[in-house]
């Protein structure tokens, strides 16, 4: 359904800023500087269909500032706020709050390619068309859970803020306030703190959702919201995970590649016909036997193994992974991604995607080590840069000429001191009602769905929680949502995870004997 022509009204709101505005002929401001507003919001109405319901809803979009401990405004954050508007009470109905990665990536990807209520025009499988643009989202979770998406500092339209006398702060303050995993956590948490008593979102159960370096900041989040703003979650939604600061280095991180290359080396049919012939699933779960059983011990004993056993390995990591035994054994069994996605269709003149596998590149020559380029990000920026400037500018009203930065200036990046990880496991533990679902895509070769297993298995190593954590697999890559199938899947898995965490009324949280 095309909502433009549901369009029932735009309202402008705007506080004082950094920045001159011009009045426009239809009564909007626009802004004709290279700055943008500390604070500003700008209200659409909307309606669409979800699962065959009509839904009608708001959208708006804005900026918020970060404050300092003396209260001075040192930059502010653009955010996209979608509200469901045809219902009774929307204090108590679900908030998700929604994050990406990077670090210095815009919350663009799962803006309009997964929860929101528009996604990409893209075809089934996630490649471009065009003309570029977005369409209606039937399987948006906004029906069940009103949805903010936040750029954090430097990412989209959110900016660092010159002081009272207009200087900006040097690097190292930059990044003692913004860039690190635990500055940008404190900075977010206060911020959260201040959108949900700004939008009377307190009785709300909510939600945090974050994909690749964002499933860090969630975690992280987790529990400074906790301990820091008093604030307990109901969830938290990690999409293609990150290590969370629990070390899997050394044989660990060589051993639990096999995995994914086996999926892929599936998805491109260079098996053998026993393996090519199973269900993918059914498939995977023997090569992770394989993965713990044997080859990460073989592994463990380095150049004491013998040669017998070696050879056995090699030979069966070769079945598995659609490449040669005598690549496998010049790697001493332990074969890096990099080399993975030249070797597998090098015969073909052909180098696979390292995001999503299943994107196909062209190198300038078929010698080397490693692909020339990424060639799913390629194809990704060519839908998703077009689609968020038009809809912004021209749906949502939120004009500028400050640049939407899809990837922005945040490094050097402190990665010191990184117990994400820790936190969310603590988080959980002092919060009964806390759950985590994990969403991986079997092809994506960055943040590879085995990995995303094992961190899942050490986030608690007592297994008292693991009925609260789940995994979820699916048949594409690191944004598994582009794929129509899995968009409409993934979806389902969140709202279905939705409801079984939003308690009953007066359901105690507590731990029963």
């Amino acid at each position: 359904m095309n909502w433009k022509g549901y369009l029932l009204a735009v309202t402008v709101g705007l506080s004082a800023g950094t920045s001159g505005y011009v009045q426009a002929e239809d009564g909007a401001k626009q802004n004709h500087n290279r700055q943008i507003d500390t604070e500003l919001s700008i209200d659409t109405k909307h309606r669409t269909t979800i699962a065959g319901e009509r839904v009608e809803y708001r959208a708006q979009a804005g900026m918020q500032p970060v404050w300092d401990e003396e209260g001075d405004a040192i930059a502010t954050l653009q955010y996209t706020y979608y509200t469901r508007t045809d219902t009774k009470n929307n204090e108590t109905r679900p908030l998700l709050i929604s994050f990406n990665g990077g670090p210095g990536s815009a919350s663009v990807w799962m803006h309009i390619a997964y929860t929101g209520p528009k996604i990409l025009n893209v075809d089934d499988e996630g490649y471009p068309v065009q003309p570029y643009g977005l369409k209606s989202n039937p399987y948006s979770v906004l029906d069940v859970a009103d949805i903010v998406y936040v750029n954090p500092v430097n990412t989209g339209y959110s900016r660092i803020l010159p002081n009272e006398e207009g200087e900006m702060p040097s690097k190292e303050e930059q990044k003692k306030m913004f860039f690190g995993v635990n500055a940008d956590v404190e900075y977010l948490a206060e911020w959260i703190n201040t959108f949900v008593s700004r939008h009377n979102r307190w009785r709300s159960p909510k939600y945090l959702i974050g994909e690749s370096y964002g499933t860090t900041r969630v975690s992280g989040l987790a529990l400074a919201l906790q301990n820091q703003q008093w604030m307990y979650l109901n969830g938290v939604i990690l999409v293609s995970p990150t290590e969370l600061g629990i070390s899997r280095d050394g044989v660990v991180e060589a051993a639990n590649r096999l995995p994914y290359f086996a999926a892929a080396a599936w998805h491109h049919k260079k098996l053998p016909e026993q393996y090519q012939n199973m269900e993918l699933e059914a498939f995977l779960e023997q090569v992770e036997t394989f993965t713990l059983e044997k080859l990460t011990p073989a592994l463990s004993r380095g150049g004491f193994i013998s040669k017998k056993e070696k050879q056995n390995v090699i030979r069966q990591m070769a079945r598995y992974s659609g490449i040669s035994e005598t690549a496998i054994a010049r790697n001493n069994l332990d074969v890096s991604t990099w080399f993975f996605w030249k070797e597998l269709l090098r015969d073909e003149g052909k180098t696979i995607g390292r995001l999503d596998s299943r994107y196909l590149g062209i190198d300038k020559q078929d010698t080397g080590d490693r692909p020339d380029y990424n060639a799913e990000l390629s194809s990704w920026l060519h839908s998703f840069t077009p689609a968020i400037n038009y809809y912004l500018k021209n749906e949502l009203k939120f004009d500028t000429d400050v640049k939407y930065n899809m990837f922005g200036p945040v490094h050097p990046w402190d990665r010191s001191d990184n117990s994400t990880g820790e936190n969310l496991r603590a988080a959980m533990a002092a919060n009964p009602y806390l759950n985590v679902m994990i969403q991986s895509g079997y092809y994506d070769g960055a943040t590879n769905y085995f990995d995303a297993k094992y961190t899942m298995w050490q986030l608690d190593p007592s297994g008292k929680m693991k009925d609260r954590l789940s995994f979820k697999g699916y048949r594409s890559g690191h944004m598994m949502y582009l794929r129509k199938e899995d968009l409409k899947t993934a979806n389902e898995h969140i709202r279905e995870f939705i409801s079984a965490t939003t308690p009953k009324e007066g359901q105690p949280a507590r731990y029963q004997r």
